[in-house]
């Protein structure tokens, strides 16, 4: 399994801080945005991964996370300056996954709960595997309808109700992605539409759906408003329990492909983020 965090895009919605910088190089309370998908996928046992930025961020990223070694993986950049779509990642990522099974993680979703990392890293054969958590609004989201526990559609941001699942930003797809997301149409928005690809899979009778129970925490943080929530959230959870979340480092070690040494070697910094980090490594 490799990985795929989406770190592009122009983070319109929160302009004007995301004119000089990237959205997901914006802190979510002792981290850069980014460190929590890019935790995830290590929490997955997911060793290589491509990151998808603009052409501009490029040093940005390359100075916070440099090729990954110093999280114990292995990272390449790719680039999307123009925004056409999420299911073009797989275009663009094509020489990366080959033949290798994938996991795309949108780069401003936030998730907790570790029933949620026991779900990601079930056994996956082949076709696509989606995760929908349930929410209050739908309709601003692509949202599963489900009959005799079979995905039976999928829409986008619906105007009457169908479901209250809505497919969160994380999936899996086998390497047959690739040869589907070149036959997808542009949407009106002249986008290749994930919601798109996922119908594909699900017409071929090859969409999995896994769903989130209330122990599972699902943010969406490209809003002013999400990016505050998601800050208290982590704040208040981690000087509660005495834990860090979003720590790529810790999620190595405990992994084992990072030693204290290691760790040690690459924090050039003291900081409440690094104590904690090596209080929890002892």
């Amino acid at each position: 399994m490799k990985g795929i965090i989406l770190a592009g895009g122009h983070g319109t919605r929160l302009y004007p801080i995301t004119i000089p910088t990237s959205k997901q190089l914006l802190p979510i309370y002792d981290k850069p945005l980014i460190f929590y998908p890019l935790t995830t996928l290590i929490e997955a046992g997911i060793k290589e991964i491509a990151v998808i930025i603009k052409t501009k961020d490029q040093q940005c990223f390359f100075d916070l996370l440099g090729d990954g070694s110093r999280f114990g993986i292995s990272i390449e950049y790719f680039f999307q300056d123009d925004p056409r779509g999420l299911a073009e990642a797989f275009i663009i990522t094509e020489k990366f996954i080959g033949n290798s099974d994938v996991t795309l993680i949108l780069g401003d979703n936030l998730f907790y709960g570790e029933s949620f990392i026991k779900l990601l890293k079930e056994d996956f054969s082949n076709g696509a595997r989606i995760f929908c958590s349930k929410v209050l609004d739908p309709e601003r989201y692509g949202v599963l309808e489900i009959k005799n526990n079979k995905p039976v559609s999928l829409v986008e941001k619906p105007s009457k109700f169908i479901s209250p699942w809505a497919v969160t930003g994380i999936y899996t797809y086998d390497s047959s992605v690739i040869k589907k997301a070149k036959i997808l149409k542009p949407s009106k928005r002249n986008e290749l539409e994930i919601t798109d690809l996922n119908k594909v899979y699900m017409n071929d009778g090859d969409l999995d759906s896994k769903f989130f129970d209330q122990s599972v925490l699902w943010m969406d943080t490209g809003t002013f408003e999400s990016m505050k929530d998601a800050s208290e959230f982590i704040a208040a959870i981690q000087k509660r329990q005495d834990i860090l979340v979003g720590s790529p480092e810790l999620a190595a070690f405990k992994n084992q492909w990072l030693s204290k040494k290691d760790i040690e070697k690459n924090l050039h910094y003291s900081n409440q983020y690094a104590e904690t980090l090596l209080r929890l490594i002892d």
